[in-house]
């Protein structure tokens, strides 16, 4: 196995997967296979992700270029893998070990091996079609053969692109741990990847409260979380709009899908906590729709028609938002969360925290409202706080 090991130290960065399979200790505690795929380069160097099946678990490792050969030495010593199979751009390089101990290498240059390094150059980070990842079979999201359900696409591309937009917001972050509140988490797809995002790929502690009204989909998830170990992933069920939430430091705070006003109230704690990061995807903006009425300005155009009524509303209620933030010493942008062919509740709003940032007034906001007869609840939140 030292031969082997050996190739792989002088080559790693050639390698774009590699299996280890048939071990020749069998043991409820040892690896019955070990997969590792190499990702994209990032500023720590070639990065791995290592997936290793023992018994009818997965356990997921994130390793450095320096972490690679120890890690593979001590599972190679502890299990003695007979099949070995190294992927490169050029072929596949097939190692076979027998009862004995002697090597046999083949090469097959024909190999399409290629593949996943393709994939992680443009989906760094993501769930791919075939990782096995077992939380997403029980959520529904692959098949048995980890295949994504058709009825599911869907929900795979938000969750890819949620995570590239988390990646990017995180990259630099210099904290070790991560604290995160989700309000109106739901079935809570997206909670379980962010967890195994922070904890499994970027190998930091990480603690997320998932918060729901349902009580079944918090006690389903709960299950599940305590399945996989995920000591650090807990859900709730409480409302926003009265309960009381944690009162631990936050590092960010999901909003996704929170439908109408529970949006407000999700948004209004991130500011009395003054938590640094917020991504908030709305939903179901009815607040403004039902009361606007014309006012004698620009906005009476679309007030003729119940269609343009209902959209204008609801990007006048994510303006508000937007612009509430800002007030609030936030750096805003609004972003599409998935193409609109896929989701029409495609928006996010996206904020930084800006430390010391002076605030500004929200009299304009209040004017609009007085002129056009209707209510925004985040920006009365705001306007109560002040007085408390």
């Amino acid at each position: 196995m030292q031969e082997i090991l050996r190739e792989i130290r002088e080559g790693a960065r050639l390698f774009v997967k590699m299996v280890f399979s048939a071990p020749a200790k069998k043991s409820p505690a040892l690896s019955e296979k070990l997969s590792l795929t190499r990702a994209e380069e990032n500023k720590n160097g070639t990065l791995f992700f290592a997936e290793e099946f023992i018994g009818t678990k997965a356990f997921h490792h994130s390793l450095t270029e320096e972490e690679l050969i120890p890690f593979l030495t001590e599972k190679a010593e502890a299990c003695r893998f007979r099949q070995v199979n190294l992927f490169s751009p050029e072929g596949e390089i097939a190692f076979r070990i027998s009862k004995k101990g002697q090597i046999s290498r083949s090469v097959n240059k024909k190999s399409t091996a290629t593949a996943p390094l393709s994939h992680n150059r443009q989906k760094r980070y993501r769930i791919a079609e075939g990782d096995r990842v077992p939380f997403m079979v029980d959520l529904g999201v692959f098949s048995k053969e980890y295949k994504v359900i058709s009825s599911k696409y869907d929900k795979f591309r938000q969750i890819n692109r949620f995570i590239e937009i988390l990646d990017h917001a995180f990259q630099d972050y210099p904290k070790e741990s991560i604290s995160v509140l989700d309000f109106g988490c739901g079935k809570s797809y997206l909670t379980f990847f962010v967890y195994y995002y922070f904890s499994v790929l970027q190998k930091k502690r990480v603690s997320i409260i998932g918060y729901d009204l349902k009580e079944d989909v918090v006690a389903s998830c709960n299950a599940l979380a305590q399945r996989y170990g995920y000591h650090g992933l807990k859900f709730v069920v409480a409302d926003v709009t009265r309960d009381r939430l944690s009162e631990d430091p936050i590092d960010f705070v999901i909003s996704l899908h929170a439908c109408d006003i529970a949006t407000d109230y999700a948004l209004n704690f991130a500011l009395e906590r003054e938590v640094p990061y917020i991504f908030s995807v709305p939903c179901c903006q009815h607040e403004v729709g039902g009361s606007i009425r014309k006012g004698g300005g620009d906005l009476d155009l679309f007030l003729d028609h119940g269609l343009f009524r209902e959209r204008m509303s609801a990007l006048l209620t994510d303006a508000f938002r937007t612009r509430i933030l800002e007030c609030e010493g936030y750096r805003t942008d609004v972003l599409e969360f998935v193409d609109f062919a896929h989701s029409p509740k495609n928006l996010m709003i996206r904020a930084k925290r800006k430390p010391h940032a002076p605030k500004k007034s929200m009299a304009p906001l209040f004017q609009m409202e007085e002129q056009y007869g209707f209510r925004q609840t985040l920006l009365h939140l705001r306007e109560e706080a002040k007085h408390v």
